[in-house]
């Protein structure tokens, strides 16, 4: 009867390495009435049934939900699947809105990285957890060329093929100017030459919008409202230098 006996009963030790949680938690819930045992032995041992067991591991599950433990202990009682799995749903929504907030923040950090080869803390904090402002698209675009601009234009946040294009441009330029290379130069106009491309790419061949968006850019208060990287103004007088040359 014993040996029965000791088979249904976990004591805490035991039930602490069965579903690896610390002794100190059990002991606590056991202290808040959360999960108590159903058998207290003489000298203070606990020994938990099956039954007990399984409501410590909906507590765990719900806890691992973000759940406060008086939610948790109202959910538990009420034994019900369909409101865990209720509770469930939108708080993995929400943890995975979370991580894509996150992705798009470290992809912007490592974009920004590569254009600047530093990053301040104030850049970092602001582009992170700093207010977002709104973007003042509306007074500078019309609504179909605000729609081509949301698919087409390349941002921080993204890591695709068309943003490095953008990326490897601007190092082009800024390599140029390190080295006094002239916009008129073979490679001043072989960097023209792939600007308009991509202009093309991203603007859908409207170049009334890729002169209105370039005109934007070169005004810093301009890409402040549109809230667009900030562009060395140098970039696009070298930009405008070799389109010139060009004519």
């Amino acid at each position: 009867m014993a040996h029965r006996m000791e088979k249904e009963y976990l004591t805490t030790g035991e039930l602490s390495k069965r579903l690896n949680v610390s002794v100190r938690t059990i002991r606590y819930y056991d202290q808040i009435g959360l999960v108590e045992p159903s058998r207290k032995e003489a000298g203070g041992k606990r020994c938990y049934s099956v039954e007990d067991i399984l409501k410590l591991q909906k507590i765990l599950l719900l806890k691992s939900l973000n759940l406060s433990l008086e939610d948790s202990r109202k959910i538990s009682a009420e034994q019900s699947i369909d409101s865990i799995l209720a509770v469930h749903k939108p708080l993995l929504m929400n943890e995975i809105d979370q991580l894509q907030q996150s992705l798009k923040h470290t992809q912007s950090l490592l974009n920004l990285l590569e254009l600047e080869e530093t990053i301040h803390w104030e850049d970092l904090i602001s582009l992170v957890a700093g207010p977002q402002n709104e973007k003042n698209w509306s007074h500078y675009f019309s609504s179909q060329q605000q729609e081509i601009l949301e698919k087409g234009l390349p941002k921080l946040e993204n890591g695709d093929l068309a943003t490095k294009k953008w990326i490897n441009i601007i190092k082009r330029i800024e390599l140029c100017l390190d080295k006094g290379i002239s916009p008129s130069s073979k490679e001043g106009q072989l960097i023209l030459a792939d600007v308009d491309i991509l202009s093309a790419e991203t603007f859908g061949n409207d170049p009334k919008l890729s002169e209105a968006f370039w005109e934007a850019r070169k005004s810093a208060q301009a890409s402040e409202d549109l809230g667009l990287y900030a562009i060395n103004p140098a970039i696009i007088e070298f930009l405008e230098l070799a389109d010139k040359a060009k004519r």
